[in-house]
């Protein structure tokens, strides 16, 4: 009887995971426009893929009715669980509310969906770190705590419609902050506000203008800037491109966050001088574990339930840890560990 009861209880686990792995799965990407993305995109396929789910993968093209649509359409095609990195997150709250109705269980992925009940999990990195480590890099390099100054710095940080652009520039702040108000660091343009130094859609081409616009106004003179804090590589980039067609001054120290190929291949050039490398292969493994954990009715793995609060409920979220990357760690993070080849940073 005991063997029997073993047999059927192993028939039911087989069952009860088969199910699962039979199971639908959106992912739904906000564009193909910047590199990390396409990289989210293709490792949550690929794993999910290999873990036996059934997967659509959209993107749209930073179109925040085109994301809605696609989202919808997955949950009205039968996906159980729907993986959403919004292009804006507070827009998505029709399809949230269809999730809600039909069951789907909603994970956020690396930015947090705003304004609405039907968001399960949350899935991300240590954002406010991201911040603290690039803030923390600029206080060591320019010795802030010892040298006399003062010091000239610029801030250039992210979309207004993505949660986490708010903890990189909160977490740089914390460490810099300080240093301003003690008269250390001037920022000689007077944008210190999220709100002034923000870059809608994170655009290099935004950043860039914006740059520019601060070149001309406040440093035509040639007078030299120490650094300028980026919150990512993508406006980083821009920062950089407005640099070299527009300043005269000593080159700044310039932050990043991502390790994108341009920015790597700019850190050994000596243009910019860190990044915080997101290892998405790691990140994307975590979101399929809680996908499987979600579908075989387990408890998900989470280890933040106190910080994203989405202005309805606090999410319970898992933050992988972000990793400082320059032209001294670079090989063994990103070649050595395959994320990507030599021939690509050439």
């Amino acid at each position: 009887m005991k063997k029997i009861l073993a047999l059927v209880l192993a028939l039911a686990l087989v069952l009860s995971c088969a199910s699962a792995m039979a199971a639908k799965v959106g992912v739904s990407m906000p564009t193909k426009d910047l590199q990390r993305w396409n990289q989210d995109g293709e490792n949550m396929e690929k794993l999910l893929k290999e873990a036996g789910f059934e997967v659509s993968l959209q993107f749209a093209s930073n179109d925040v009715q085109q994301q809605l649509a696609q989202v919808e359409t997955m949950i009205n095609d039968g996906c159980e669980v729907v993986v959403i990195a919004a292009i804006e997150g507070s827009s998505l709250g029709a399809a949230l509310d269809l999730a809600g109705e039909k069951g789907v269980k909603v994970i956020a992925y690396d930015r947090l969906l705003m304004d609405n009940a039907n968001v399960d999990y949350y899935a991300t990195f240590d954002n406010f770190k991201v911040g603290v480590v690039q803030g923390t890099y600029v206080k060591e390099a320019l010795d802030l705590d010892n040298a006399e100054g003062p010091f000239v710095v610029e801030f250039t940080a992210g979309d207004p419609g993505d949660n986490n652009a708010g903890f990189f520039f909160n977490g740089a702040m914390s460490v810099l902050k300080p240093y301003i108000d003690s008269g250390k660091i001037v920022v000689k343009s007077g944008q210190v506000a999220f709100e002034e130094v923000a870059t809608p859609t994170w655009k290099t081409e935004v950043a860039q203008t914006r740059a520019e616009t601060v070149l001309a106004s406040y440093y035509a003179d040639g007078s030299d800037i120490d650094a300028w804090v980026c919150s990512n590589d993508s406006t980083a980039l821009g920062v950089t491109n407005a640099l070299e067609a527009n300043y005269t001054g000593k080159w700044p120290i310039i932050t990043g966050q991502d390790c994108d190929i341009a920015n790597t291949k700019n850190m050994i050039a000596g243009k910019q001088a860190m990044s915080v490398f997101k290892d998405t292969r790691t990140l994307a493994a975590q979101v399929v574990k809680m996908v499987g954990q979600i579908l075989n009715g387990e408890t998900v793995d989470v280890n933040d339930e106190e910080t994203y609060n989405n202005n309805v409920k606090v999410v319970p979220s898992f933050l992988c840890e972000p990793v400082f990357a320059s032209v001294d760690n670079y090989k063994e993070l990103l070649i050595e560990s395959g994320y990507y080849t030599e021939d690509q940073l050439q």
